[in-house]
């Protein structure tokens, strides 16, 4: 007897998709507003991280989806771009330059998206081969 076999409907997928691009955006978002120093998040950053993050994310989603883009480089490429214009836009940057900070944001926003893309594959693939039968000789 074998456990639940769910299969991910493509509505489900896409679900998740949107909340990881803002998720990443918004985690990225806070890190480098902070300049990384936690313990000095605010109210106020959490609310500008969370706005930037959530545009952002959607951006990305409806780019994406639009486009057809299936290739994690390339999907987490759109989210670095989405999250660069939007933090841009949302704040000042305290971090450099006038574009300095929207600029790390993006990178971070990109780089995670990539991590937890192929880390989620890894992952997922490992699970495929635990659930496959077993031979019976």
């Amino acid at each position: 007897m074998g456990g639940w076999d769910f299969k991910e409907t493509e509505w489900a997928k896409r679900s998740r998709s949107l909340g990881e691009g803002i998720s990443e955006a918004s985690a990225a978002c806070f890190f480098i507003m902070v300049q990384g120093n936690i313990l000095v998040l605010t109210i106020g950053h959490l609310g500008v991280a969370l706005l930037t993050g959530f545009i952002a994310g959607i951006l990305a989603f409806v780019v994406t989806v639009m486009a057809r883009i299936n290739n994690p480089l390339t999907i987490a490429l759109v989210l670095g771009i989405s999250t660069t214009i939007i933090d841009y836009l949302i704040h000042p940057g305290s971090l450099g330059g006038i574009a300095t900070e929207a600029i790390a944001t993006g990178l971070i926003a990109g780089l995670l998206s990539y991590i937890v893309t192929i880390w989620l594959g890894f992952r997922n693939k490992g699970d495929a081969k635990q659930k496959a039968p077993s031979s019976p000789i």
